[in-house]
């Protein structure tokens, strides 16, 4: 056991597998078609994040209109996410804003988002963007400077 009393298996986010690694792109059609082409594959639907309210989306603390295209590559056990932001502030657009296009995060499908959260901003990771998607949510956690990356927490409610 850890000193956080979580498996060392699991480690902060009571899980080590990786589900998700995603990339913040400028042209998310341009880029998709690239990726597919690279992965020998027919590019994946691009869809629109849901309007604020829907999503109920916040960011460093408030509500925010940010919406994002998304596509999805399966690759194996891990999904290839590409984001382009659109409309208002959202950790994809200050990602894009500091560093242009790359590796904005990688996500965990995880139970018990809220006691995550705190176990990481126990270690100063704190929460930046979050908001619900269709059956579930989404947590980003800065910890950019720590591990490189933002951390984004999947939770599926059970229907």
């Amino acid at each position: 056991m850890t000193d956080k009393g979580t498996d060392m298996n699991e480690g902060l986010v009571g899980t080590n597998v990786i589900c998700q690694v995603a990339l913040v792109v400028r042209d998310i059609e341009k880029t998709s078609k690239a990726w597919a082409d690279v992965l020998g594959v027919a590019p994946p639907p691009i869809r629109v994040t849901a309007p604020l309210a829907e999503s109920g989306a916040r960011y460093k603390g408030k509500p925010t209109s940010a919406r994002a295209k998304l596509a999805f590559f399966d690759c194996g056990g891990v999904r290839l996410e590409l984001i382009e932001p659109i409309g208002g502030p959202s950790t994809w657009k200050d990602f894009l804003d500091a560093h242009g296009g790359g590796m904005h995060h990688v996500a965990f499908q995880v139970k018990g988002t809220d006691a995550v959260v705190r176990r990481l901003a126990e270690r100063g990771m704190n929460l930046v963007q979050q908001g619900k998607y269709a059956g579930g949510q989404y947590t980003y956690v800065d910890a950019e400077d720590t591990l490189g990356a933002v951390i984004e927490l999947l939770e599926n409610f059970d229907t």
